[in-house]
């Protein structure tokens, strides 16, 4: 009998509740901030984009940064401080701001006076103190209401300026939530970068640029430059722009200081206005792709009240400049035609660099040609023959119900893959085995990786030979033994896709199956163990009187065990990596031909772990 549905179903939170019953809906996901889109770097970079605000307007060249031991966080600002009187609406008072006067705030990237309503219903602790025409006043919250409205706030020289302190209610965050230097130290690097001329001091270190997004693709590239970067500069637009001998594309994005990771209109206008500027100063319709090859660009602009795709702001989803003002699409592309233009011109060396370029790019694509020709064939011919795909129903691709279920297991040997495809849901699971141990393919061209026959396969499988557009599967899972074998081919899959396939994990596609390293039951009770620690809590509970398994490999898993483990609560861990410096060092250290360098790290880092016994 369906329940009744009656006016006392119909309910209304305050703001408080809202937040605090539905944080994703404002600050994405609860992480425990070991990666840098979880929660809590969404709270501080919140704070921190009020005082970039006040910078952006000509108020206050310093904002210090302190994140203490115990994760208390405070971020202080020089710049005209909160009206005194609004001090506490400007805290507590949902969809109050001064961001909807774009007088005051013309191109803000705070959310009309949201944002810090958020932070205080989303901490244990939170204190507001503004400074202001000689005067001061502070208030302080917990869970978004008022604990304490000071009478005696503490005093600073500074005669103007806000200061702004919180600890995250752990009650909601995972408990052992930690903001991470390495995390904080990027988002102040990247505020500098697009303020040229603003300090930001974290915990005593500083960071200032002083040539803007020149400054960042100097630091963030990995790969050798083919000519010094191009910068070109307007009112509301910067972009900093090379090539290099690389064959992929590497973007970083922003608006109005905000770091759009996921791109956006703003990136699509770029990328086709790029297109046609040189198109036009080479009077030659070049393919696009050849025209974007090995590009390493960034792009900021400020526009009039953004609408991104989300509270967390990381894609713009805006067409426009401004409200009923001119499209994105025709202001970058305009910008581009001229300034690019201009500097062609003037530069011819670059313009012979990039042209080869080019020209490079499309030489390689068309010897691809009859390579990916192959391929194809190939991966029909596999659809047909090779038993080494057991395929599923539902596709990402496709207009099925379940297509956001849709798994891949990426698996070694027969024996695994045998467990997996006895348990799999045949609806929403397929399974692709390996032979062994893949090819290493760091350093390698994209030629030798599609005349592979194995990764031509598993590309033919996935559907990304022409782009992740295809992608068949939502989720791609590596599922391999928990033994050095198994990790070592872990490893040479996760370099196939950063080398070739880096938006399959960019838009967080990929996976690590995690399996239980050890079964522990009795006659009553079974319980799976993932690690040493939770095996000897399991023997404790059940009594010494248990048997132990040890699982070395997939194979060993029984299929009904394997049911419980690839179903609905299996554990996957999700494969992210930090766009920028770093990648391409970590991949030629471990994957790379440095065999003596690799040989000495680990017999410094050698660690013997003696298991211990059971009686």
């Amino acid at each position: 009998m369906a329940a009744e549905y009656t006016e006392a179903d119909i309910k209304s939170l305050d703001w408080r509740e809202h937040i605090r019953m539905r944080p994703g809906m404002y600050i994405g996901k609860l992480g425990d901030g070991s990666s840098p889109d979880d929660g809590i770097y969404i709270l501080l970079k919140e704070v921190i984009d009020n005082s970039i605000d006040e910078h952006i307007m000509g108020y206050g060249k310093e904002i210090r940064v302190e994140i203490d031991e115990e994760g208390r966080v405070e971020v202080r600002d020089f710049g005209r401080g909160i009206p005194l009187g609004k001090l506490f609406d400007c805290a507590a008072q949902i969809n109050t701001g001064a961001k909807y006067d774009s007088e005051a705030f013309k191109k803000s990237v705070g959310l009309n006076g949201v944002g810090i309503k958020a932070v205080n219903a989303l901490a244990s602790f939170f204190e507001i103190q503004a400074w202001r025409d000689g005067q001061t006043k502070a208030i302080e919250f917990s869970k978004g209401m008022v604990t304490e409205e000071m009478k005696v706030p503490r005093k600073e020289e500074a005669q103007s300026g806000t200061r702004l302190a919180f600890e995250i209610d752990r009650s909601i965050f995972p408990p052992k939530s930690k903001f991470k230097d390495a995390t904080v130290e990027r988002m102040c690097r990247y505020y500098s970068y697009l303020n040229p001329g603003l300090t930001l001091n974290f915990n005593g270190k500083k960071f200032k640029s002083k040539d803007g997004l020149l400054d960042l693709l100097r630091e963030e590239m990995e790969s050798e430059a083919l000519y010094d970067p191009i910068h070109l500069k307007g009112e509301d637009i910067e972009i900093a722009f090379t090539h290099t001998a690389e064959s992929g594309e590497e973007y970083y994005t922003f608006v109005n200081g905000q770091n759009t990771t996921q791109g956006g209109t703003h990136l699509q206008a770029f990328r086709e206005g790029l297109v046609n500027a040189v198109r036009g100063f080479y009077k030659k319709q070049y393919d696009p792709a050849d025209i974007r090859a090995g590009i390493e660009a960034a792009i900021c602009v400020r526009i009039i009240e953004p609408v991104f795709e989300s509270q967390t702001k990381t894609k713009l989803g805006s067409a426009t400049i401004a409200p009923e003002g001119e499209s994105l699409r025709t202001f970058i592309g305009n910008f581009l035609k001229q300034h690019l233009d201009n500097y062609l011109h003037k530069h011819t060396k670059v313009a012979e660099v990039i042209q080869k370029r080019i020209q490079a790019a499309e030489r390689e694509r068309k010897d691809m040609k009859g390579i990916q020709k192959m391929a194809r064939e190939r991966a029909k011919q596999a659809k047909v023959h090779n038993k080494k795909l057991r395929d599923c129903r539902a596709h990402l691709d496709s207009k099925h119900k379940l297509r956001l279920d849709s798994t891949l297991f990426i698996t070694e040997g027969d024996s695994a893959s045998g467990s997996i495809t006895k348990s799999r849901d045949v609806e929403t699971q397929a399974v692709f085995s390996l032979r062994g141990k893949p090819l290493n393919t760091f350093g390698l061209a994209k030629k030798i990786v599609y005349e592979n026959e194995e990764f031509a396969l598993l590309q033919a499988a996935l559907g990304i030979e022409d782009g992740i557009e295809e992608l068949r599967y939502n989720r791609v899972v590596v599922a391999t033994d928990a033994d050095v074998d198994g990790m070592h081919i872990r490893l040479l899959l996760l370099t196939f896709f950063l080398q070739f396939f880096p938006e399959v994990i960019r838009e967080g596609h990929l996976f690590i199956l995690q399996t239980p390293l050890f079964r522990v039951r009795n006659k009553k009770e079974t319980i799976y163990c993932y690690d040493e620690d939770s095996r000897v809590k399991a023997i404790a509970k059940l009594g010494k009187t248990v048997e132990i398994t040890r699982f070395k490999g997939l194979g060993e898993i029984s299929p009904d065990e394997f049911k419980f483990m690839i179903g609905p609560d299996m554990r996957l861990d999700p494969v992210t990596f930090e766009e920028g410096k770093g990648t391409k060092e970590l991949l030629a250290f471990y994957m790379g031909k440095n065999t003596p360098d690799r040989q000495d790290y680990i017999i410094e880092h050698l660690r013997v772990d003696v298991d211990r016994q059971v009686a």
